[in-house]
């Protein structure tokens, strides 16, 4: 019989809070969201960002 457990290393502290400290001090890593290019309330074209390393999301109308 073999084993095909795979050996759980925990991430360190360093690891799990890596790019955070930018985000909280306002330096977000904006990508575009192609997913939605029209808001239906605002019945406006808007583009949607979201950050790369903590998922906030802000919206920009055109």
């Amino acid at each position: 019989m073999t084993d095909n457990v795979v050996p759980f290393k925990r991430p360190s502290p360093k690891e799990k809070h890596k790019g955070k400290t930018l985000c909280r001090s306002g330096f977000h890593k904006w990508l575009v969201v192609t997913e939605r290019t029209f808001d239906v309330k605002q019945g406006k074209l808007v583009t949607q960002f979201r950050c790369a390393r903590c998922g906030a999301e802000k919206v920009q109308a055109l």
